[in-house]
């Protein structure tokens, strides 16, 4: 949270919470989060609802308007069902953990059954691991490699992929976010 008066921050740290038009975020991480031209403009389009506003007045010759804090789309826009199989979604659905030991560390993908054995590079076949896993299971079979799997891979669902975003908030949270905003953080007492 900020503990300074917005008005001293630089206009770029001061983004936009982007919502669906049912009021939850687009997406959890990143979070969806628009720099505050593109959250201007979107208000002057008619495109968005402004939800919250920053303490922070913006000024032009010809009007004055409060800086938009939190937004939500006027259209709805249809989560896809089935995330694209990419490196990032491939982390992010096994929470940016190494699936043999646990690591965070120098991430990257193993396949199960590995490509030099007809393995292929989908869902169901690759899983997150640090360099050192890989290196060490090589181009066996996991029940050749003496290793075993925390969780088995699977394709996950756009929800899945929120959920697990929720275990990773960002380093700024605006108080005007919180009540759209659903982390895995302790509460204040």
């Amino acid at each position: 949270m900020m503990l300074y008066g917005e008005q001293n921050l630089s206009l770029e740290k001061c983004p936009a919470l982007v919502l669906n038009a049912d009021y939850r975020p687009l997406s959890y991480y990143p979070l969806s989060l628009w720099s505050w031209q593109d959250s201007v403009k979107s208000v002057f389009l008619d495109r968005v609802s402004i939800v919250s506003n920053y303490d922070r007045i913006i000024r032009s010759p010809s009007f004055n308007m409060k800086l938009p804090s939190v937004i939500a789309l006027k259209s709805f826009i249809k989560p896809q069902a089935n995330p694209s199989f990419t490196r990032f979604n491939v982390f992010l659905r096994d929470k940016f953990s190494c699936q043999y030991c646990g690591s965070g560390e120098e991430l990257t993908f193993d396949h199960l059954l590995p490509r030099s054995k007809g393995g292929q590079t989908n869902w169901d076949n690759v899983v997150t691991a640090c360099s050192t896993c890989n290196v060490k299971k090589g181009g066996r079979l996991l029940k050749n490699s003496e290793m075993t799997i925390n969780q088995e891979p699977y394709q996950p669902s756009t929800e899945d992929l929120h959920k697990n975003g929720k275990h990773f908030p960002p380093n700024f949270l605006h108080k005007s976010w919180m009540d759209y905003l659903y982390w895995d953080v302790e509460l204040e007492a």
